[in-house]
């Protein structure tokens, strides 16, 4: 059993603030600004009034997190997740409740958070350092791994308000993370940085973990949340909805963030005449042509989509896409390019090669004329794939380190002689 290292007891209104609102509405023009203080001051009734109204950002929130554990904190955006941060970083005291901590807390919540834009980099180091109750020995210690992990020497005694912003948060986590924290406490700053230096940031945070030291880390990317953490914590106005191991509680938030349907019917466009053409409904079904709002995994599937054409297309190719629910491209199917006159279609795309792992995946379709495409539609249409009860294959592994593709290749066994 792990020794309590960080919890959050409940409490009523763990952070509560005030929002203030203007009672006038739309534009003021000066001459009632004047009527309005003339009024005030003969004691008539001012005509704009204000009122004000509390806002939970969160709310009856407690959890408890044990040493070495690396959380991940996820939700959608307004959540509370960077204020709960904010909260444990002791940069803003809770309304009420109390938060106990064992341990010296490191904090990356913005680019450069607590630096000095007038000091240089290498006087921010032992800033930083200092603020975190490390002597200047054991600042000397570590001062040649931050630099060189940081990448920025040469920039070194340059005042760190010169900095670009990914300069900014590779100085910043690189302190963050070389001074010993027994708690790190990382925001979404590491979006900030290219591929390569996220790739850096990840390798250390897990090294960081590894040395038994708790991460705490705030992301809208569920891969990289799930590569780092081994726990989640989900939150949704204010509350907590599960706190248990990341892959149940990214699975649930995947789950509940969007409702798959069976029949979508996109918008048309503003101006249709001006557009070749566009689509007027896609379905979800199942290989029978039945209208399914999600799919059995490992059972074949397949997307109707009608379309209009407003006038001939020459090479027109109609497109669709399967994004993944970690939103990485994952498949590209098309038709075979044929010169089409005006008119309404339908297609079908029949999945029964490629058996998708339980999600929710996000279908994208294109129209093109000569390769270039005159339709897009995306963030609309949503596949999903569910382990339901009338699938009964016990041989095959379906979870989430299962990977995307759960097809079977040809297994040979042997027994040596």
């Amino acid at each position: 059993m792990l020794d309590l290292l960080l919890s959050y007891r409940p409490c009523a209104h763990p952070k509560k603030y005030i929002l203030k609102h203007q009672n006038a509405a739309g534009y003021t023009a000066l001459r009632d600004v004047l009527t309005a203080k003339t009024k005030q001051l003969i004691n008539l009734k001012s005509t704009p009034t204000s009122t004000a109204e509390e806002f939970l950002a969160l709310n009856d929130v407690s959890f408890e997190i044990n040493e070495g554990d690396r959380v991940g904190i996820i939700g959608r955006n307004g959540a509370g997740k960077s204020t709960l941060l904010k909260i444990l970083s002791r940069i803003v005291a809770p309304t009420k409740g109390r938060i106990t901590i064992d341990g010296r807390v490191a904090s990356l919540l913005e680019v450069g958070t607590g630096f000095h834009p007038e000091l240089t980099g290498r006087e921010n180091i032992f800033l930083n350092g200092s603020i975190l109750g490390m002597s200047k020995e054991e600042i000397k210690q570590k001062f040649d791994e931050i630099v060189a992990f940081s990448e920025v020497e040469r920039f070194l005694d340059t005042p760190v308000k010169r900095y670009s912003s990914g300069m900014y948060v590779r100085l910043a986590f690189s302190v963050a993370a070389h001074l010993d924290p027994e708690i790190l406490i990382v925001d979404e700053v590491l979006a900030v940085g290219d591929a390569a230096f996220q790739k850096k940031c990840l390798g250390k945070m897990d090294d960081v973990s590894r040395s038994g030291r708790t991460i705490l880390f705030v992301s809208h990317n569920m891969q990289m949340i799930q590569k780092l953490c081994n726990k989640g914590i989900l939150l949704n106005k204010g509350k907590v909805l599960q706190d248990g191991s990341i892959d149940a509680v990214v699975k649930n938030y995947l789950e509940t963030a969007q409702d798959g349907q069976s029949v979508y019917e996109p918008a048309p466009p503003a101006n249709t005449a001006q557009s070749a053409g566009y689509v007027t409904r896609v379905q979800i079904e199942d290989q029978q042509g039945n209208l399914v709002n999600e799919v059995a995994v490992g059972k074949a599937w397949q997307i109707r989509v009608r379309y209009k054409l407003t006038r001939s297309v020459s090479h027109f190719i109609i497109g669709m896409g399967i994004v993944t629910p970690m939103e990485q491209p994952f498949r590209t199917t098309w038709s075979e390019p044929a010169d089409t006159p005006a008119g309404e279609y339908e297609v079908i795309f029949l999945n029964d090669d490629i058996m998708l792992t339980t999600g929710i995946y996000s279908l994208v379709i294109g129209l093109s004329e000569n390769k270039t495409t005159f339709y897009y539609l995306d963030n609309l249409v949503k596949l999903v794939i569910s382990d339901v009860v009338d699938f009964k294959d016990e041989n095959r592994i379906v979870n989430t380190q299962s990977g995307l593709v759960i097809n079977q290749m040809k297994t040979t066994i042997k027994k040596l002689a």
